[in-house]
């Protein structure tokens, strides 16, 4: 019985070792061979073009500062995460006409010709919010705007205390990011 044990205790021992080797020998190859992460923050990643961050308007090439946005409200419909909202601007109130509904020959218009028609009002968001914390980063709002208005950012440091710091109003951050400050406008 002991002569059993004692070759019991032997093999144990031997596949200890053995595992402990095999330990050692793949921590010295991780040590040896280059390093692929970084020690963040001592050291910043410098290839982040190809992160996708949350998403961000996109502003027109001569006004940087407006988004090209038409608010067709596509993007708000295909997101399934419901994150995004997006305001349309009101429409400046026509200025009353009083012969819009009287006949033309009882004010004395006729042959008049007729009044220009009124500038088409401008398609703008008023608001555009993004509530980050509900993106499930899907890019389908992405991928359905007509006018490539949204792209995602490269933001990879981004951090905060609360929920609340994950509600963006990009319209806001592109006149920020364009180099208009909020007094600007």
């Amino acid at each position: 019985m002991n002569a059993c044990k004692t070759v019991k205790a032997v093999s144990d021992t031997v596949k200890g070792l053995w595992s402990l080797v095999v330990g050692l020998k793949v921590t010295g190859k991780n040590y040896v061979s280059p390093q692929l992460t970084i020690h963040y923050p001592r050291k910043t990643v410098d290839n982040i073009e190809t992160y996708h961050g949350h998403i961000e308007l996109v502003g027109k090439p001569k006004e940087p500062a407006v988004p090209r946005c038409i608010c067709c409200m596509l993007c708000v419909t295909s997101c399934p995460s419901g994150c995004i909202t997006v305001v349309k601007q009101k429409e400046p109130k026509e200025p009353a006409r009083a012969s819009a509904d009287a006949p033309k020959e009882m004010l004395g218009e006729v042959g008049e010709k007729k009044a220009p028609p009124m500038a088409k009002p401008a398609k703008t968001p008023s608001r555009w919010k993004l509530n980050y914390n509900l993106c499930s980063l899907c890019g389908t709002c992405v991928e359905v705007c007509p006018v490539k208005s949204i792209r995602f950012s490269n933001d990879v440091y981004i951090a905060g205390y609360s929920q609340d710091d994950f509600v963006y109003d990009l319209l806001a951050r592109l006149r920020e990011q364009a180099g208009e400050g909020e007094g600007d406008r």
